[in-house]
């Protein structure tokens, strides 16, 4: 098997594009197999059906983030004690954390399968609304200990030095999902409960064999799961580095529900099916960026460790580089693509998929800048201020969205609702680049970000350090 990746070598645009893929590929298919679902659900079972998965499918998500929150913010540890030096301590830190997220996930799979029917009504369920959103997520909570566990993993694997092998895990996730959601939905018609049971099939293998493999002793990666030492005080600095990720993650979900309330409001069911299509589709797009961040994080966090002020430079201004590059794009791409991924879920209905088309061209605007956005506060992230990335992923994923989403349509209507995220993402623009001048000292990087010769950048990388 091939070896873990070093993370103290330096990585060029085109070697650090390369090292990123199967991250990338990784979050892409993820989010692929997660739209499978309601691709079947909504071509199999109905708009309505559709519909409810959409309504409860935040809540679920909400549970899910406890596994990005611990699996990022240990990320960071981890790969900080590893650049120091300590491999014994990075395999204790490693596996507090892995057994932190299985215990974690067990409390809130029940708490969830208890609360289910009231957060369903809360959300705006009622009638066979209602009764379709209990039943699915009810049958989701069984999984949701691998659930947050395969989140966890997910910048684990990357730490570990073994990003491919974490690729390889989600596609065997995936392929179980698709082919279990075309049997049960499709071939068999068993509508949400089918599309329920193949989700918690695939959770529960994204979340099993990695914790097999990693307690073999012979795994090539850099990370193996030992007897841990319970440290409350470290397990608080990763929820702390964490929260950021946390943050955004419950606030994609509380947003979400929020856009299905208003779009309950202003449209009908048909506008929460819409939104679920555009959803599904961002979450498609949002990958390449999450992707991106989670393989360079953990090089960030290294190279801090190692008290290589030049290269955390070097990864940051790269990074922001690809962002924006990959967000033109992206919105190229989904401004072409709209009318076609729209037909595929609800080219059923015209008038409905006339609505996605036109919703989906407007809120693809906010790719160009949502990508810098994500990947400045995993860049925080990375150097252990859970404090900063927690305060600028609030205020975009939540707070500049709320207001957006409340204020916005009062004043242009619809088009307040699809335009929220785009001016969201402006305000974080400004907020994320006020948070990297202030730090750039304290950190040595440098935040010019126009063209330079290479010499130039690191003498001023290097009198920016303390």
């Amino acid at each position: 098997m091939a070896q873990a990746t070093d993370m103290s070598q330096h990585f060029t645009a085109g070697h650090l594009v390369k090292y990123s893929i199967p991250s990338i590929c990784m979050m892409i298919f993820m989010s692929i197999y997660s739209v499978v679902d309601g691709l079947f659900v909504s071509n199999f079972a109905g708009s309505t059906a559709f519909a409810a998965v959409n309504l409860i499918m935040p809540f679920i998500m909400v549970l899910g983030t406890v596994g990005t929150m611990i699996g990022s913010g240990g990320a960071a540890i981890v790969g900080k004690i590893r650049g120091e030096g300590d491999a014994v301590g990075a395999n204790k830190a490693f596996s507090l954390f892995v057994f932190t997220s299985l215990i974690v996930g067990i409390i809130c799979g029940i708490v969830g399968f208890a609360v289910m029917r009231p957060v369903a009504y809360a959300l705006g369920g009622r009638g066979e609304l209602l009764d379709i959103c209990v039943l699915y997520g009810s049958i989701c909570m069984i999984s949701v200990p691998f659930f947050i566990l395969q989140f966890a993993f997910q910048t684990l694997f990357i730490t570990a030095g073994k990003p491919k092998l974490g690729f390889a895990v989600t596609v065997v996730c995936g392929c179980a999902n698709i082919v279990l959601d075309a049997l049960l939905v499709g071939f068999l018609g068993f509508g949400v409960v089918g599309a329920a049971i193949a989700t918690v099939t695939s959770e529960t293998i994204g979340g099993v064999v990695p914790i097999i493999y990693f307690a073999m002793k012979s795994n090539t990666s850099h990370l193996h799961l030992v007897r841990p030492h319970l440290d409350w005080r470290m397990l608080g600095k990763a929820c702390v580095n964490g929260s950021s990720e946390m943050v955004a993650n419950i606030a994609v979900s509380v947003v979400n529900m929020l856009y299905n309330i208003q779009l309950l409001a202003y449209i009908g069911a048909d506008g929460v099916a819409a939104y679920g299509v555009i959803m599904y589709v961002f979450m498609i797009y949002a990958a390449i960026f999450m992707g991106y961040s989670l393989a360079v994080q953990p090089l960030i966090s290294f190279q801090y460790g190692a008290q290589n002020k030049v290269e955390v430079n070097s990864l940051l201004h790269k990074g922001v580089g690809f962002m924006l590059g990959a967000g033109v794009l992206m919105l190229i791409a989904a401004e072409a693509s709209a009318y076609g991924v729209s037909y595929i879920f609800v080219g059923y209905d015209p008038g409905l998929l006339d609505l996605t088309v036109y919703g989906f061209r407007i809120y693809s605007i906010a790719f160009v800048l949502m990508g810098v956005n994500m990947f400045t506060s995993g860049f925080f992230t990375a150097l252990n201020n859970g404090k900063i990335s927690a305060i600028v992923s609030f205020l975009r994923t939540l707070v500049f969205e709320v207001i957006s989403v409340l204020l916005l349509p009062t004043i242009f209507g619809i088009d307040g609702i699809w335009f929220s995220v785009v001016v969201a993402e402006i305000a974080a623009l400004a907020v994320n680049f006020t948070m990297l001048a202030t730090h750039a000292k304290r950190y040595g990087y440098n935040v010019k970000f126009w063209p330079k010769s290479k010499s130039r950048a690191v003498v001023s990388a290097s009198d920016d350090s303390e």
